[in-house]
Formats: C-alpha cells, sequence, structure tokens
C-alpha cells in the first residue's frame, strides 16, 4: 500500500464563484474527497444552500474567510479612508499625498451640509487650502532643487519623479481630511460583513453611504455570506454615551510631551526570554522563568535570539510576550502611515484643531511661511464653527498639519517591523521623528531586546531640528 501523492493547486476564482471556493474548503472537515471532486459537484446555489444552514443558521462564520474580493473604491475622502481602513485582517493600498498631487476640486462636501448656512464657507475654506496647496508646490519644488539639483543627462520628467516627493512631502499638510483618494481593499467574507456593520453605524453619512455601496457591489459575488450585515446601533450609542459621560467629567492637569510611554511590562525582557526557552528547552514556563532570572549571562541569552536578524527578517514570536502603551501626539499626515500598522491596537481621538499645528522648516525657506499660517489659521476657525453643530462632520475641514491623539498598544516584535520601517530614509520626516522616539523610550526600558532594532543613524532631536519650526 502506497501513500497518496502529495498534491498542491488552485482553486481559481476565474473558474469558482468565491461562494464555491468557501464550500469547497469547508466541506473538506467531513468530505474525503479531494477539492477538486468536491468543487465540481457544486454550483452557487448549492454553495448558497451549504452558507445558509452552516455559517447563517449554524454561526459557523470562519467558512466566510475563505470567500476573498476585491473592492476597489474610488473618490472616498480621506477621513472615509479611516473608517474603511480600520478593520485589521483586510489589506489596503490607497493613493499617496507623497506622491501624487490633488486638482483643486478634489474634496469631498458633506452631504450633511446641503442646505445649511456653514456649506458655502465650508467651500470656500476647503478651497483656500487647496489653493494654498497649489501654490505652495512650485517654491517648495524649487528650494528642493536647491539641494538636489538635476543629474547629467537627466530629463525634467525624471528629476521631477526623483525629487517630488521631497516637496511634495511638505505641502501636504495642507491637505484637508475632506481631499478625495482611492484605495483598493482585499478582504474576505466574514472580514467585509464585519467592516459593513462597522461602516453602516457611522455618524457619518458618506461612510453609511459606501457601507451600503460596498455591500450591494459585494452581493454580486457573496449574496448569502453578506446577507444579514446591517447596522449595529451598540456603535453609535456606545459612542454617544461615552461621549456624553466624558463631558460631566473633570480631566487632570495637562502634561505637553507629544511621546508617552504610560505603560510597560517590567518584567517584558525576562517574559521574552523565558519564552524563548520554554519553546526549546522542554520545560514549564514557571522553570524557563527560573532559569532566566538566575543565569549570570542573560545577555548572550538575548544575543542568541536576535544576533542573526537581517534587515528584512522577522524576530520569533516570543518577543509578543512583552508589551508598551504609548500616549501620542503626531500631526494627521504622520496618523495617516501609522494607522497602516493594524497588528497595533490604536485608540484615535476624532480630527480637532485643538492640540495646534505642525510647521515644516521648508515653508520658511521657500518664503511660503505666512500663506500657510493663514490658510491654517483660516480652517482652525471655521473647524471651530463647525465643530460647535457637529463635531463629526467638522473633522472634514482639519487639515493633515493639525495635531491628534492616538492611544498605541502593542508588542516588541510589532515594536521592530514599525520601528524600522518607519525610521528608513525614505520614510516621510513626520513618522521618523515620531518612530525615533518611540524606539529610544523602548531601548530606554528594556536595552538588551531592544538594542537589536536596526534603525537609521539619526535621532528624533535632530529630525526635529532639521524640519520643524514650531508647533503653532
Amino acid at each position: 500500500m502506497t501513500a497518496p501523492k502529495r498534491d498542491i493547486y488552485l482553486l481559481s476564482p476565474k473558474q469558482l464563484s468565491p461562494e464555491t471556493i468557501a464550500v469547497a474548503f469547508a466541506k473538506t472537515s467531513r468530505a474525503p474527497e479531494s477539492f477538486r471532486e468536491i468543487a465540481a459537484e457544486l454550483n452557487d446555489e448549492k454553495s448558497a444552500q451549504f452558507h445558509e444552514k452552516w455559517v447563517l443558521g449554524y454561526g459557523h462564520a470562519s467558512v466566510a474567510e475563505h470567500a476573498v474580493l476585491h473592492l476597489a473604491i474610488e473618490n472616498a475622502s480621506r477621513l472615509a479612508m479611516e473608517g474603511i481602513e480600520s478593520n485589521r485582517l483586510a489589506s489596503y493600498t490607497e493613493k499617496s499625498t507623497r506622491y501624487q498631487k490633488w486638482d483643486l476640486e478634489n474634496f469631498h462636501i458633506p452631504a450633511e451640509l446641503e442646505d445649511h448656512p456653514l456649506r458655502a464657507e465650508y467651500i470656500a475654506t476647503c478651497r483656500l487650502l487647496f489653493e494654498t496647496y497649489a501654490a505652495a508646490l512650485e517654491p517648495l519644488r524649487t528650494q528642493v532643487e536647491k539641494t538636489s539639483p538635476r543629474r547629467e543627462n537627466e530629463t525634467n520628467e525624471a528629476w521631477d519623479r526623483r525629487i517630488r516627493s521631497q516637496y511634495v512631502d511638505v505641502c501636504r499638510f495642507l491637505l484637508p481630511a475632506a481631499s478625495l483618494a482611492n484605495v483598493g481593499m482585499t478582504a474576505n467574507g466574514r472580514v467585509l460583513e464585519s467592516a459593513i456593520r462597522k461602516w453602516t453605524s457611522s455618524p457619518l453619512l458618506e461612510m453609511r453611504e459606501i457601507g451600503e455601496t460596498v455591500k450591494s457591489a459585494a452581493k454580486a459575488e457573496i449574496p448569502t455570506l453578506l446577507k444579514y450585515a446591517e447596522p449595529l446601533p451598540y456603535l453609535l450609542e456606545t459612542s454617544t454615551g461615552l461621549a456624553q459621560i466624558a463631558q460631566t467629567l473633570q480631566p487632570g492637569p495637562i502634561d505637553e510631551d507629544w511621546c508617552q510611554l504610560v505603560d510597560y511590562d517590567q518584567a517584558g525582557e525576562q517574559r521574552v526570554l523565558a519564552a524563548a526557552l520554554y519553546r526549546f528547552a522542554g520545560v514549564s514556563y514557571q522553570q524557563a522563568l527560573a532559569m532566566v532570572q538566575t543565569t549570570s549571562d542573560p545577555a548572550g541569552l538575548a544575543d542568541e535570539l536576535l544576533k542573526r536578524l537581517g534587515r528584512f527578517d522577522v524576530p520569533l514570536r516570543e518577543l509578543e510576550h512583552s508589551t508598551y502603551t504609548f500616549d501620542l501626539m503626531m500631526d494627521q499626515g504622520a496618523y495617516a502611515e501609522f494607522k497602516r500598522h493594524r497588528m497595533m491596537t490604536q485608540t484615535p481621538q476624532s480630527l480637532t484643531c485643538t492640540h495646534g499645528y505642525a510647521v515644516p522648516r521648508r515653508f520658511a525657506d521657500a518664503g511660503f511661511l505666512d500663506r500657510y499660517h493663514h490658510a491654517m489659521r483660516t480652517a482652525g476657525e471655521f473647524w471651530q464653527k463647525m465643530a460647535a453643530w457637529n463635531p463629526d462632520v467638522a473633522q472634514y475641514v482639519v487639515p493633515n498639519g493639525y495635531n491628534r491623539r492616538v492611544l498605541a498598544t502593542f508588542n516588541l516584535r510589532e515594536a521592530y517591523a514599525y520601528c524600522q520601517i518607519r525610521t528608513a530614509t525614505n520614510a516621510h520626516f513626520s513618522i521618523r521623528r515620531i518612530a525615533q522616539r518611540m524606539a529610544e523610550e523602548i531601548r530606554r526600558v528594556h536595552p538588551l531586546l531592544a538594542a537589536y532594532m536596526k534603525l537609521q543613524d539619526e535621532d528624533w532631536q535632530g529630525i526635529e531640528t532639521s524640519y520643524f519650526i514650531a508647533t503653532r
């Protein structure tokens, strides 16, 4: 008797619908046939019946994870992008504010403002921001050209492509959250159902419309799996209730530090090393922890764990046994990149103009500082009017340069990924400053394990001095 031959192949979405592929995988738990044989017996009707019974009827929602869709979402606001991209187990690629330039009319006008007396001023404020953005491009490009001159035989087009991010990086501080963008999203049916429920429960009409439109488009491929993707009153009602309670409480004194390590596992290094021994020594965790606590060479153990890490290697999962919580203040442009690290647990506050705005040094170097301040202050003053009426809708007018609070909790393994990516030389200077400061804090409390992070040879103070003037 010979064992069956190993076989690896695709169940292609070119031949099978996403719901049918999901059923073919699901049925293998109880059917002895090959996936090909199972799929050959299925059609859309049988697949729908299966999902009605097992996914919707008996709650076996994991089956829906095998149905994968690729969604193209175009001309949604950057504010809406935050809601779209808030689902951890999906993949996104978004139009970049670093490498593309925005046209003057590329902003969302909220439907909530229809027939409202603030609508005209909202449009005027957005246009001022976009016009100032457009006017800044050429003087900032001229400034960048002084330090990045055209190379021999380099065309103007190639030269602009090479230096574009350097000046667009700065101009983007003016773009409001109303700016339109495109995003490609890949998600499975289970994630998409959860996302639609969340989007259709948003206080923003734009997000609710996106949720309904995505549901309608996706139902063409997975009609059964999205059958009960409905709004969740819990989300909206809980947000409203907590906001009302917060207004009755008195906050403590303000700490102006923009990066605070507010909590961490003080025994984190010991826990990580003990977990590493636990995997390979065949002992209990308590025994492994005692071994770490009594060894005369913990540095040697840490070295063995991390010394072979290459620039693009991922550390062992045992680094996940140590966690950190940061209270951060960053400009909205930096947060747009920070939010991509979805393995973190992030709690962002709403967009406001209450925490001032960053002032990039290049605006001063290009002689554009007065126009920058005028546009930012005008937006801030109008935001106050909008917030008094509707703080959710007021977020649209907040430019990227205004600061925002976010609470982030993550483990040491994610710290390696985040800090190494966001301190790279091609990273935006705003996020480099934040990542270098966070890495410094982690090295301060856990020097043994954090020493192996491969960061660029600069510090956050140098970035702050080189790229920023102040916060207003």
